[in-house]
């Protein structure tokens, strides 16, 4: 099984090279494209992975043979009215680590952390509807759909909508579901 840890700012190169390739081989399922972050200075790629104990976002690395496989991020809500919020961003697991539990290790984790961020009582995220895959692996962890945006993103030709989905995760979350 894969080794979990947050990733730290000595990590921003390989996160920016694993994140490039998941946007490369999945456009359908992310908003960003290559073209706009590979020329993202390598700083906004350690700004993601700051270690500060004040950093808005965080993510989670998942390693098989010191290689990064797989990824999830957590942004926390800035805004006083919003500060209750965290959003799940850029998860992927890659092609040859699929299917053996990562991504599910990596959603736990991901929860984990939200509810360690004091305050936050709902993760919020988004994802591609034709993603079924990862609807699935959401629901099973707790997510619920609560809309979907229609032509949320355009690829090529094609538009795709984003389920939204949010899971309790705060000491009130019994009054959330």
């Amino acid at each position: 099984m894969a080794s979990l840890r947050q990733l730290v700012p000595p990590d921003a190169a390989a996160y920016r090279a694993f994140m490039l390739d998941a946007y490369a081989r999945h456009p359908e399922a992310f908003t960003a494209t290559v073209a706009e972050r590979e020329s993202l200075p390598l700083d906004w790629w350690t700004n993601r992975v700051s270690d500060t104990p004040d950093a808005p976002q965080r993510v989670i690395g998942a390693f098989e043979d010191h290689q990064l496989v797989a990824v999830a991020g957590l942004r926390r809500a800035q805004r006083p009215k919003t500060r209750h919020k965290a959003t799940l961003f850029g998860m992927a697991v890659h092609p040859s680590a699929q299917g053996q539990g990562i991504g599910r290790a990596l959603m736990k984790a991901a929860l984990e952390l939200a509810r360690m961020m004091p305050g936050v009582e709902v993760l919020q995220l988004t994802v591609s509807e034709t993603n079924d895959r990862a609807l699935g692996l959401y629901t099973a962890c707790g997510f619920t759909r609560f809309g979907t945006e229609p032509y949320a993103i355009r690829v090529g030709d094609r538009f795709i909508g984003k389920v939204h989905m949010w899971c309790p995760v705060g000491a009130s979350r019994s009054d959330l579901s």
